[in-house]
């Protein structure tokens, strides 16, 4: 399959602002309208950063244009978006557009940043800080896989990928697995470089390709050994494009998860034990 990540580089001091957020979204668009051979564009997470029923408010005709790339030219989208209902609950969402509509919500939130703890006692405190959209809901742990080009995609998003059973989750049933994120938010330190090791131990363990789109960096696709084949540096705007390969199957990681690590430690514990006491019961040689 031929795949297109998309990483816009916004800063993350503009990315929220109102006079910033649809030059940000234009940028995406352009970029990927460069790329109409693919098979899946992938923007990171909030690309989109309006909720979802706000778009044809404050930027009429996006969403259609996407839906028009996807009828002339074959793309499918996959792209990172919050989305409100109806009761004013809102997610952290992947939506896919093209060949079949849906969304993935994001399940494991980040505290402080994604929802508040101790909402009674710490509300007013972070209502002084301003952040944006800090109260988001968790999805559910189990979710049905979006579909895209063909194929059953498992998605997480930013540091979901850090919880091998949450993206086991999504298998064996999934094909391919995408992890969106935005590590914007750490600057230039090793926290991105990290991030991108735990998505390939994602791809080792499950036997599929991880493609990872990011804001500012680090993009990538990496194979089903852990074995990064295309990378973005960090801080430029770029459309990373490269070829992955679909798999179907299960690995002894997606038969049997933790489960079967944490019986192997019992196993040697248990052994370790055992020898010690045979060491222990047998009579001291004398010299």
């Amino acid at each position: 399959m031929k795949i297109a990540l998309i990483q816009g580089n916004v800063p993350q001091e503009f990315k929220w602002l109102s006079g910033y957020q649809i030059q940000s979204m234009q940028r995406y668009l352009h970029m990927s309208q460069k790329n109409r051979d693919a098979n899946i564009i992938i923007w990171p997470e909030t690309a989109v950063p309006l909720f979802y029923d706000d778009v044809p408010k404050y930027a009429p005709y996006f969403l259609e244009r996407l839906k028009a790339e996807h009828i002339e030219y074959g793309t499918d989208f996959l792209i990172g978006i919050p989305v409100r209902k109806k009761d004013g609950t809102y997610f952290n969402s992947v939506a896919s557009i093209g060949t079949q509509q849906g969304f993935y919500y994001k399940h494991h939130l980040v505290p402080f940043g994604e929802y508040i703890p101790f909402k009674s006692s710490l509300g007013n405190l972070l209502k002084l800080l301003d952040v944006p959209m800090s109260e988001f809901s968790a999805g559910a742990p189990e979710q049905a896989n979006l579909k895209s080009a063909g194929e059953r995609i498992g998605v997480s998003i930013c540091y979901e990928d850090a919880f091998g059973e949450l993206v086991r989750n999504s298998l064996p049933s999934a094909t391919l697995l995408v992890n969106v994120s935005n590590d914007a938010w750490f600057g230039d330190s090793i926290a991105p470089h990290q991030h991108l090791e735990i998505a390939r131990m994602r791809a080792l363990e499950s036997g599929r390709y991880l493609l990872r789109a990011t804001n500012t960096g680090i993009s990538a696709v990496i194979d089903v050994k852990g074995k990064i084949t295309a990378l973005a540096p960090q801080f430029k705007i770029i459309a990373l494009r490269a070829q992955a390969q679909p798999y179907q199957g299960a690995t002894p990681y997606v038969r049997f998860g933790n489960g079967l690590v944490v019986a192997l430690l019992l196993i040697c514990v248990l052994l370790g034990w055992f020898v010690q006491r045979s060491d222990q019961s047998k009579p001291e040689s004398k010299l």
